[in-house]
């Protein structure tokens, strides 16, 4: 925000999760008075049941980025889904579109023998892959595998031909650290705060209104254990509990996604938000 305010900027979000209408707190999607300092993109764009792909997102940012730019504007790519921006930035593998009966075969069998019993299979089928996710992944275990399995070719070997070299964009990465014990300690706070600004209100009417638990949306860090809760599956200090240790362990798989790009320059923040600016400044007045 506060450079998007100093260099004339719009806000393009690439968080998957602020994608969806009416997933604002758990999201912790920007509020009316951000909203209203700086023009925001992809913020609430689909209803909670919309299939959104890294397709999508690298087509629709695409958009944004345009008008912002024929605005005259500075266009801030914001978020963490990684994913995301490397479609948008380096263009997305020529993988099969997906085999939806396999999916569906997968998916069942994640749900009956569990997630690590397919990682284990991917491991046999690619181990490459297999060694960069987690077994509570079930999404991207199971597209590796249908990958493998409709190609014939590991997917790793697909990414690693392709590279994400198609690339779009003259840019600045920046990303921002902090100790990792202020991290996790921001994370404590973050969620006692969403579930005071009613984290619970917000998923009880999302149900109400239809919306199925199994949706992925509704699958993600704090949405899946406060429908546990409202499920009578569990009581609400588990669930709280159960959303802190999660977002703690994601924090350190983006950690390590992020860190390995070496492009990226880490700056502590806020202490050195004046690097930050410098940078920018003299990233801006580059000639073209």
């Amino acid at each position: 925000m506060r450079l998007a305010e100093e260099f004339n900027g719009e806000i393009v979000g690439a968080d998957s999760l602020q994608l969806y209408q009416g997933l604002v707190i758990g999201s912790a999607a920007p509020g009316a008075e951000l909203l209203g300092r700086v023009p925001h993109h992809l913020i609430g764009i689909v209803p909670p049941d919309a299939t959104f792909t890294a397709a999508d997102y690298a087509r629709e940012a695409g958009e944004a980025i345009g008008g912002i730019l024929a605005r005259g504007r500075t266009p801030f790519v914001v978020g963490g889904s990684g994913l995301y921006i490397r479609a948008l930035l380096g263009g997305l593998i020529a993988a099969p579109a997906g085999d939806q009966l396999l999916r569906q075969e997968l998916n069942l069998r994640a749900e009956g023998e569990g997630s690590t019993l397919l990682l284990e299979e991917l491991a046999r089928l690619d181990p490459e892959s297999a060694a960069r996710l987690h077994p509570n992944d079930r999404f991207r275990i199971v597209r590796a595998l249908e990958v493998c399995l409709t190609t014939g070719a590991p997917f790793s070997r697909l990414a690693g031909e392709h590279g994400f070299r198609d690339a779009r964009y003259d840019l600045l990465k920046i990303g921002l650290t902090r100790e990792r014990a202020e991290l996790y300690r921001r994370v404590e706070e973050r969620v006692e705060r969403m579930l005071a600004e009613g984290l619970v209100d917000e998923v009880r009417g999302l149900l109400a209104r239809g919306f199925s638990p199994e949706l992925k949306s509704l699958r993600a860090i704090g949405y899946k254990e406060i429908c546990r809760y409202l499920a009578g599956e569990i009581a609400l200090d588990e669930a709280k509990r159960l959303i802190k240790r999660d977002t703690r362990h994601y924090l350190k798989r983006q950690l390590t996604w992020f860190f390995r790009d070496s492009a990226t320059k880490w700056f502590e923040y806020p202490e050195n938000f004046a690097s930050i600016v410098q940078s920018l400044q003299g990233f801006i007045t580059l000639p073209p």
